[in-house]
């Protein structure tokens, strides 16, 4: 894997080393070119010099229509030679855009499996006995047995700010962190609300919690009774932080940029953080691409920027939000 990383950071070092090397060699041509024009001004006047020399000046005027041959041959050498310049700087483009394309669908890929896994935990832990039993039987010691669990939980998952059991009037009966909402009626509350009325496992898009002081999403399951109805629900809080190990692990060029975006185009995490719900991409084209859906993955070349980006496939029983990754890399 390492490797693999220091491929691609070669790949995009060599292509933006050759990008350089080609507007350089650009500048060159255009000197050439300047030379070439003058050389045929030069060569005109001579000929018309050489004419009012008459016998005299034949032999300059030979001269002087060599000097406007190789001029002409030389412009529309250096014309040709620009054209290919061109052509070599787009196909340059256009590989680091398919990398890019392919760093924006990895990074995705990888959030949609790190959510996968808080898919899985909050429903294996909705079946454990002792959550089960706490709402069955809702006596004192049945509770601080469910306590001590998600505390046990907490300690080994580092990823949650905080583990909740609700009953199926949506009174928080057990907390791993927070007890001094333990009591408190979430009844009102959408994800409780969907939880219980599908018996499925129920997800937030990500949002600023006041409970947990922190970004988070909300993985909500239903606790099924032995007969398979419900009898309550089990909630947990991902601390979005840790998303970051994700997001800070992705090797780009400094002055390029990387963006999280939710389904309305706001982003909800950067490489700088300051821009978590205080930047919208709604005008980038790309974005509005991959919010409509009219492509799930591409790139786009918007002025002097390439825009990659790749909308979320989830992955297995996780079906994602709707998010994408951007990826903007300049091309100047």
């Amino acid at each position: 894997m390492k490797e693999l990383v220091e491929k691609q950071l070669n790949v995009s070092l060599l292509m933006n080393e050759l990008k350089k090397d080609n507007q350089e060699m650009e500048h060159v041509m255009k000197d050439i070119q300047d030379i070439s024009m003058k050389s045929n001004i030069l060569a005109l006047n001579s000929g018309i010099e050489a004419a009012r020399a008459g016998e005299a000046g034949r032999g300059f005027s030979v001269v002087a229509t060599e000097i406007k041959k190789f001029a002409e041959h030389s412009l529309k050498a250096s014309q040709k030679s620009e054209d290919l310049i061109q052509r070599i700087q787009q196909k340059a483009n256009e590989i680091i855009a398919v990398r890019t394309v392919d760093i924006a669908f990895d990074t995705i890929d990888k959030i949609d499996r790190n959510l996968f896994e808080r898919n899985c935990d909050v429903q294996a832990w909705a079946s454990f006995n002792v959550v089960k039993n706490c709402l069955v039987n809702p006596s004192e010691e049945s509770k601080q047995l469910a306590k001590g669990l998600l505390q046990r939980i907490h300690q080994i998952y580092e990823v949650y700010y905080d583990l909740f059991v609700l009953d199926l009037e949506g009174n928080i009966v057990a907390a791993a962190q927070n007890n001094h909402q333990v009591g408190k009626n979430m009844a009102d509350r959408e994800w409780f609300q969907q939880t219980v009325k599908t018996k499925d496992v129920f997800v937030t898009d990500m949002y600023y919690s006041s409970v947990v002081d922190g970004y988070t999403m909300n993985y909500s399951s239903p606790v099924l009774d032995d007969q398979g109805e419900v009898i309550g629900v089990f909630t947990i809080r991902f601390n979005w932080e840790y998303i970051y190990d994700i997001i800070d692990a992705v090797k780009i060029d400094e002055n390029s940029q990387l963006y999280v975006i939710n389904s309305k185009g706001e982003v909800i995490a950067s490489k700088n953080r300051e821009d978590v719900f205080q930047a919208n991409l709604g005008d980038i084209k790309a974005v509005q691409k991959v919010i409509s859906r009219t492509e799930k993955q591409g790139f786009t070349v918007e002025g002097t920027k390439i825009y990659a980006f790749s909308l979320t496939k989830g992955y297995n029983a996780y079906k994602g939000k709707g998010w994408a990754v951007i990826v903007e890399e300049s091309i100047v």
